[in-house]
């Protein structure tokens, strides 16, 4: 008996849930193919490569610092003694960590830079977006080119009352 009263009370909420969705209006939107079109996209990807090619450009002398060791090394490997192999061959090892630690620094800045650029983009396409979906009346927006729930009414948002339940502020 028990069972057939949570079965029953399943099927009956499994209803309700229906006919609510069934109320809101979804529309879909390729934020990509949106973001690709404004301007300020293009001034961004710009910004975004001239910086990284400055940090490149920073980079190429401990690239060269590291060749020309390289190239001393090959050269002269022959008529070095076992310990001077061994240092050489950890300063040409200090440079190559040295190289690998500026990459990662730079991606590191080229991923900052890109935050800071194109958040004001982002931003200003969300909003767009949240305004023309209340203009139209649409409850829910989904991103068609990632599958990501961009609107949704904010009477369902259970963040509030969740925190409120856990005791959280």
């Amino acid at each position: 008996m028990k069972k057939f009263v949570i079965i029953a009370f399943v099927a009956v909420t499994g209803l309700f849930s229906v006919n609510a969705m069934a109320q809101s209006k979804i529309a879909h939107i390729n934020t990509q193919a949106l973001l690709d079109a404004m301007p300020e996209t293009k001034t961004a990807q710009t910004t975004l490569q001239t910086y990284a090619q400055s940090l490149e450009s920073d980079g190429k002398g401990l690239v060269d610092e590291y060749t020309k060791k390289m190239k001393e090394f090959d050269e002269k490997a022959a008529s070095m003694t076992d310990n001077m192999k061994e240092i050489k061959g950890k300063e040409i090892q200090d440079i190559q960590r040295r190289i690998e630690e500026y990459r990662s620094a730079a991606d590191q800045k080229i991923d900052a830079k890109r935050q800071e650029v194109l958040k004001p983009i982002y931003d200003k396409a969300r909003k767009a977006i949240e305004d023309v979906a209340k203009e139209k009346g649409y409850g829910y927006v989904l991103d068609s080119s990632v599958g990501v729930l961009l609107v949704s009414p904010t009477g369902d948002d259970l963040l509030p009352l969740v925190k409120t339940k856990l005791g959280l502020k």
